[in-house]
C-alpha cells in the first residue's frame, strides 16, 4: 500500500529543499508520495523541474500562503 511522507523544509533556502527532497524520495518505494512543504521561491521551479526530469509525477502543487507552497511528488 503506497504511503505518504511529509518533508518540512520551511525556512530553508535553495537548494536545500531540493537536496532534502532527493534524499527523502530515495528512501521511498515506487508508488509512494512525498509531500514537500517549502517557502523558498526558487523551489517553485526547481522541484517541479527535478520531478519531471526524473519521471516523478506531480500529483498536487498548491500555494499555502503568501510565500509558501506544497508539492506532492510520486515516486515512479
Amino acid at each position: 500500500m503506497p504511503t505518504k511522507t511529509v518533508l518540512e523544509t520551511d525556512g530553508q533556502v535553495c537548494p536545500f529543499p531540493l537536496v532534502e527532497a532527493k534524499e527523502a524520495i530515495a528512501a521511498l518505494e515506487a508508488g509512494d508520495e512525498l509531500v514537500i512543504n517549502f517557502d523558498c521561491t526558487q523551489a517553485t521551479e526547481s522541484i517541479p523541474r527535478w520531478a519531471a526530469e526524473n519521471g516523478y509525477p506531480v500529483t498536487e502543487f498548491d500555494r499555502r500562503g503568501d510565500a509558501s507552497w506544497t508539492i506532492t511528488v510520486q515516486k515512479a
